[in-house]
């Protein structure tokens, strides 16, 4: 169920608790912080079905951006931070990101990034590098009300264990527009091991695998 729907029904319920550093994020929070990551995409003329990418560690911030372009109707990349700048720097040019969140989880990776890359807008996440604008400081002024023009996206995650090169899979938009609508195969899986919006699911995984990813978001 959209994070939105669950502001409204029980705002201080926590969405996320990351078990590392004991942050929590309440679903009232995760909703403004997804919005204000959507007004950011609109800011820098990102609309509906442009490609934005994350390479980060499992942090709260990660969640933030996806769900700010779940409803901004872009397409979000996650790319593993285990990966070497020119195999990240590949699949940002074949994606056609336009926009990339990193975090200093990469460590001097993130000077080599810029070496592969097309150009294209950097932010960093919880601290400030030179070339990375702070995610921080971006959105600190943005609403934190939805955008206008609201449309659901989709994640386009690359392939591993393929021969030669990975391979992005680049799905339809979901033909249902509204980004808050129920996603009716999470109903039915959520319906099929008995789970409702009482149960808590642990992530021991990385975030830019696609089952952690997609679990964490139903």
């Amino acid at each position: 169920m959209h994070p939105s729907t669950h502001a409204q029904s029980q705002p201080d319920k926590p969405a996320i608790v990351m078990a590392n550093s004991g942050e929590i994020v309440t679903f009232a929070e995760l909703d403004k912080r997804s919005n204000k990551i959507a007004h950011l995409f609109r800011a820098h003329g990102l609309g509906h079905g442009d490609v934005i990418a994350i390479c980060m560690g499992n942090r709260a911030r990660f969640f933030d951006i996806v769900w700010g372009a779940q409803r901004a109707g872009l397409y979000y990349v996650a790319v593993s931070s285990r990966l070497t700048a020119p195999e990240i720097g590949y699949i940002l040019e074949d994606s056609g990101a336009q926009m990339l969140f990193a975090d200093d989880f990469l460590g001097e990776t993130l000077d080599q990034i810029a070496d592969f890359a097309m150009p294209m807008k950097r932010f960093i996440a919880g601290t400030t590098h030179p070339g990375y604008d702070n995610l921080e400081d971006a959105i600190a002024g943005l609403a934190e009300t939805p955008v206008e023009d609201q449309r659901a996206g989709i994640d386009m995650l690359y392939s591993s264990g393929t021969t030669g090169r990975p391979k992005g899979v680049r799905l339809p938009l979901p033909e249902e527009p509204d980004p808050t609508a129920p996603n009716m195969l999470i109903m039915l899986i959520m319906q099929a091991f008995g789970l409702s919006g009482d149960d808590i699911y642990l992530s021991p995984a990385p975030l830019y695998h696609a089952a952690p990813l997609r679990w964490c978001m139903t």
